[in-house]
This record gives C-alpha cells, structure tokens and sequence, in this order.
C-alpha cells in the first residue's frame, strides 16, 4: 500500500494500517452528455488507487443553483452520488476528484456557475474537518435535496455527523424540493447510462 495516499502528505514515520472508510462523494453536471459525463466520472472513481468499491444510487435532474438562488432558465443538473469504499486519505481523494473534473473540461471561473461536471467529497465517515482545504461535512449538502435523494436512496441509514438522518433532512429539504428522478421521457441518454451508475462493484 501507498502510505502517503493512505495517510496523506503529513502522516508521521510510524506504521499504521489504515482501514476502508465509506466516502460519500456528490456528482453534477448541467452541460454537455450529462448522463455520458457522470458514467465516465463513476468509472474513474472506480478505477482510482485504494478504491476498493463504488456504489452509486439512480441520478436525478435538478434545478441549477446560482448566487441568486434557483435558475429555471439555466440549463438543468443531472445529479448522482456514489459510496466510495477507499483507504485513499481525504485530501488525495480530493485531488483525485478534482483531477477527473479537470479531464473532463471543469474551469473554475464563475461560482456556482455551469459546470461539465462537478465532484464533491461530502463525508469521509465520521471524519470531521475545518481545515481550509477541506470542510467535513460539507457545509451544504444537509439542505441539498439534489445530494440527499439519491444519498438516501442508497444508504437510507446514512447519517451527516453533527446534522442527523440523510432520510430526516431530506424531509426538511423537501419543502422547496428541486430534485426529481430522472426518466427516459425527460432525458433521453439516462436509458443508457442508469444500469451503470446503479451497479455496485463486488
């Protein structure tokens, strides 16, 4: 095993053995092959060093979030998150992610702004992190129902340490809802690409 990717860039001279922990990772994308874009971006995520599984749960499409709220005129996220069982430390899966975002034409100009794709570490366990590289949880995901459906859809049990149930927030989040399932009739390419997003690797 790779001990800095294990353990990151400050672990210490002593061994340690590391274990798998579930990472909770978001996908988005409102431009381009959305669906195409979030099959290839599991694929990577699959194909990552120290990944031992990928679970993801059915996409849905939601309404894009600006700094001024919600744009209906805006083209519309497809959404998906994938349970990524890893010893990869949080700050390498980090870079990991921010390095398939990079392959697929992410440019970081515009906050909140349209994205090719998008991959957010949303929870590393029970790892909580205010570091300026990293925030666990993510500060947001507890009032985006586009993370916490398809979140609870595959882990129903799931918990954001310090925030409560994944299925208790979503409730909350279901007030001003945004996100739907995406079907064959709204987006064409989900047909072909849903089968693999929703196969978890053994």
């Amino acid at each position: 095993m790779n001990r800095r990717l294990a353990q990151g860039i400050d672990a210490d001279a002593a061994p340690q053995r590391v274990d798998p922990v579930v990472a909770v990772v978001a996908l988005g994308a409102n431009l381009g092959d959305r669906a195409a874009t979030l099959d290839a971006a599991v694929t990577a995520l699959r194909a990552l060093p120290l990944v031992d599984a990928v679970v993801t749960a059915t996409p849905v499409e939601s309404v894009a979030v600006t700094l001024n709220g919600p744009d209906a005129a805006a083209p519309a996220y497809l959404n998906s998150v994938a349970l990524v069982t890893t010893r990869l430390a949080p700050t390498v899966l980090l870079d990991y992610l921010h390095a398939i975002e990079a392959r697929h034409g992410r440019e970081r100009r515009t906050r909140w702004g349209d994205r090719t794709l998008d991959l957010d570490l949303i929870a590393y366990g029970d790892v909580s992190s205010s570091s300026e590289r990293l925030t666990l949880p993510h500060p947001r995901a507890a009032e985006r129902d586009f993370v916490l459906a398809p979140w609870a859809d595959i882990a129903p049990d799931a918990e954001i340490p310090g925030r409560g149930r994944v299925t208790e927030l979503l409730a909350v989040a279901a007030r001003t809802a945004r996100a739907h399932p995406v079907s064959a009739s709204t987006d064409p390419a989900h047909t072909e690409v849903a089968p693999g997003l929703q196969e978890p690797q053994s």
